[in-house]
């Protein structure tokens, strides 16, 4: 993985992703500390609601944002993305009451929505060769990974020193820092010449990429496989403080411990992903995830039974603290297994005047499933218990997974699986470009 840093342009984007991924895995810790601290067992219903608006500013605003953006220069996308960022985490630290976090985390996540998807699909063009982006895209979930583990860790240190409010400025400093580093960076000029002009209807631009992906068979498997994901991500970032702080009555410290052990099981399928891909192809290696996670999901809904207060058959705080662990670290690991290799399906069904919108469809789409595992996570943990909630997400997981399976052909069929990497400009795909 490590020989594509050698490239200048793609080592400083990378910089860029780690510095702000740092920034926001501070922001997640805080935000569910201070969720706690003002709704107490209810934080999982805040949060959960937070993370719903969040979700809805990225499935709303993200194809319209940059369907308007499409013909702008990346480079001053990217910076204003990152400065309304830091704007948005520096108003962190003053609020008070529950609304405010929705109001202040729908900005932010707004300017993410912009700048997420503008910089994946800058990547193909920074890398071309399909052997170094495939090391890019590992390289990039273990940014998202390592993020997940040092993060969390990194707040335990701060948090023995300052109170939890002070981690937002460590946020706002990482989007400061990206900005900086993108300022810094020359970027390869991308959708230029008359075979790759962008569909000139601000309709057209903004639904492309979602009909490419009804389209594609490997997308509408993908799609499936998003909803896989987002039940155990639901579960983990809106319940484990709850799960953590009022169900086994852990420290602070003990939630960046958790959500560390779910950022280290994803690093860990991360690190072999390239041999996996190479060995084994896309299929074979995202469908085990999706078998693997409805499985450790149902295992930690049993779990939730057993541990939560008033079943009458509580576990030992220890023993139950320590299979919460080990099913988090599970479920990062399943987590990962399907989204390491997505972004390369997306680059099998696109060209350079189409990359864009396949990468925008799916940074929406994907988080449309979290429109639906968040509320379930964070309301339903809320009223009825932790114990049904997760086994709620149990449910959409076995859903996702049996889509996944049935949508994706075991072998490619023309242009419905996505033309060769190495051939952007093949006529399949200009005709989607073109005709959709």
């Amino acid at each position: 993985m490590l020989p594509v840093l050698r490239n200048r342009t793609y080592r400083r984007l990378f910089s860029a992703q780690i510095v702000a991924l740092l920034g926001t895995g501070l922001l997640t810790v805080a935000l569910g500390l201070l969720a706690f601290d003002l709704a107490g067992r209810d934080a999982g219903a805040v949060l959960g609601t937070a993370l719903t608006i969040k979700m809805t500013a990225y499935v709303g605003f993200a194809p319209v944002i940059n369907a308007v953006a499409a013909k702008l220069p990346k480079k001053p996308v990217l910076i204003a993305a990152d400065l309304v960022r830091a704007a948005m985490a520096l108003c962190l630290p003053f609020i008070t009451e529950a609304w405010q976090i929705y109001v202040v985390i729908f900005l932010l996540q707004s300017a993410s929505a912009t700048f997420t998807p503008a910089f994946q699909s800058l990547i193909p063009a920074v890398l071309p060769a399909e052997r170094d982006y495939t090391r890019a895209l590992s390289l990039s979930r273990l940014a998202y990974d390592l993020e997940a583990l040092a993060s969390p860790a990194i707040a335990a240190v701060l948090l023995t020193v300052l109170s939890y409010n002070k981690l937002f400025l460590g946020t706002a400093a990482g989007f400061l820092l990206s900005a900086l580093l993108v300022v810094r960076t020359a970027l390869p000029p991308t959708g230029s010449g008359p075979a790759q002009e962008a569909p000139a209807s601000l309709w057209h631009r903004t639904t492309l990429g979602a009909r490419i992906f009804w389209r594609t068979p490997k997308l509408r498997s993908l799609l499936a496989l998003n909803l896989v994901v987002a039940a155990p991500t639901a579960m983990v970032l809106v319940n484990t403080v709850v799960y953590v702080r009022e169900v086994l009555h852990r420290p602070e410290t003990d939630l960046a411990l958790a959500l560390a052990c779910f950022g280290a099981g994803s690093m860990a399928v991360a690190l072999g992903a390239p041999r996996l891909l190479e060995r084994f192809g896309d299929r074979p290696v995202m469908l085990s995830g999706a078998a693997v996670i409805p499985v450790v999901t149902a295992a930690a809904a049993a779990v939730t039974f057993l541990a939560e207060p008033g079943t009458g058959t509580s576990t030992g705080a220890d023993s139950a603290w320590c299979l919460l662990l080990g099913l988090w670290f599970l479920l990062g690991a399943g987590n990962s297994t399907v989204l390491t290799p997505s972004a390369r399906l997306l680059r099998e069904a696109s060209d350079e005047a189409t990359r864009p919108y396949v990468f925008t469809a799916q940074f929406s789409l994907s988080h449309a499933c979290y429109i639906v595992t968040y509320p379930l996570a964070g309301w339903l943990g809320a009223t009825a218990g932790l114990g049904p909630a997760a086994l709620a997400l149990t449910i959409v997981a076995m859903i996702g997974s049996t889509g996944a399976f049935l949508s994706w052909p075991r072998r490619p069929r023309g242009r419905a699986s996505g033309h060769r990497p190495g051939q952007p400009g093949s006529r399949g795909t200009q005709a989607l470009g073109a005709g959709l």
